[in-house]
């Protein structure tokens, strides 16, 4: 197999964060008909890792060669100098599956600025010499988990009362290993009436400074409360179980 080099960086399924520049790359080239034809991350879903727990994911490469497909080099680049190479990587026809593995504790410490947009290298090789190199060749989200939480109160209420509506937006920190607030974030109050199947939106509140939801709604229907929040680069997308509130 063919590989290409990069002094200063030897990963082995590990989150590389390094202060030093990162030697520049390859171009993209091929030589020979070797193509790639397809590249999946995940499943398609984003990179999601929280505090403790390894995160394991995959990410899948089809290719094609007229001699068939030999062997792929698949290499994850992410911001702040960010790096992960897979714990194995095997082949089987035209397709080839790198396993990957991210245990924050031991590969994140220290890493918040790793999150946000990542992108897969690959090289590929044919069985008859002829390989292919793509510098990003598939870009995809490796973010930071998020939790919401929701209250409404007094339960029950009367109608036309006023509801107090409280939650907290968290995500994971890698510096701390905790779940830490989400400050200045636009979050969506949502109700769903009693035997409604969809929530609807009614207002839009901004996290404080320590993560912190709270507004207040006047009371008319049963019906379940939640926070929605649409997530960012960084961070996924999330609701809360709605809080049910009866209305008297």
């Amino acid at each position: 197999m063919r590989m290409r080099t990069s002094a200063g960086f030897v990963v082995a399924g590990a989150l590389a964060v390094s202060a030093l520049a990162v030697p520049a790359a390859q171009a993209s080239g091929r030589s020979g008909d070797t193509a790639i034809t397809k590249v999946t991350v995940n499943g398609g879903a984003a990179v999601v890792v929280g505090t403790s727990g390894a995160k394991k994911f995959s990410v899948t490469l089809t290719a094609k060669d007229n001699s068939g497909i030999s062997d792929a080099d698949i290499t994850l680049f992410g911001p702040s100098f960010g790096m992960l190479s897979p714990s194995s990587t095997s082949c089987s026809g035209n397709t080839c599956t790198a396993k990957f593995v991210v245990d924050p504790k031991v590969d994140l410490a220290y890493s918040n600025g790793v999150a946000g947009t990542w992108y897969v290298d690959a090289w590929v090789d044919a069985n008859d010499g002829d390989y292919v190199w793509t510098e990003k060749a598939k870009s995809f989200k490796f973010q930071r988990a998020s939790k919401i939480t929701v209250n409404a109160s007094p339960e029950p209420v009367k109608k036309g009362k006023t509801v107090t509506v409280t939650g907290k937006l968290t995500r994971a920190n890698w510096d701390t290993f905790k779940d830490q607030g989400y400050a200045k974030q636009p979050v969506k109050l949502q109700f769903k009436k009693k035997g409604a199947k969809s929530y609807s939106t009614v207002k839009t509140v901004k996290t404080s400074a320590t993560g912190g939801l709270k507004t207040t709604v006047k009371a008319s229907k049963d019906g379940h409360w939640r926070y929605s929040f649409a997530g960012t680069s960084t961070t996924p997308a999330v609701s809360a179980g709605g809080d049910y509130l009866d209305v008297k």
